[in-house]
């Protein structure tokens, strides 16, 4: 997983590892949560490496969004695979994420909002 910072100083781009899966959880998502409580209340999460991704993996894009919403923040997924994105259309996150599949526009985006 690499951090990224943006143009605008809250502003992060993450790029996912290739498994999202339980085994990894609890060091994926402290290490984001790290991220948000430093002040990266906006954040590009880079899913085009993800191959797969289970709950667990989900929960840790769940959880950091309700953290960046209690900072008035905001994230983007961006890139995922065929598999992924079918995951999260099946458990109706595309109604809850935007997504964007173009860097230039994601970063574009969250760094005017």
């Amino acid at each position: 997983m690499t951090f990224s910072p943006l143009a605008l100083d809250n502003a992060c781009l993450i790029t996912l590892p290739k498994e999202m899966v339980m085994a990894q959880t609890p060091t994926l998502r402290a290490a984001i949560t790290r991220q948000i409580e430093a002040g990266s209340n906006k954040l590009v999460l880079d899913l085009h490496k993800v191959e797969y991704i289970d709950s667990s993996g989900l929960s840790i894009l769940v959880s950091a969004l309700k953290l960046t919403q209690k900072k008035a923040g905001e994230i983007i997924l961006l890139s995922p695979s065929d598999g992924v994105r079918a995951l999260i259309e099946l458990t109706r996150l595309h109604q809850v994420f935007t997504i964007y599949e173009d860097q230039a526009a994601a970063i574009e985006h969250i760094c005017e909002t």
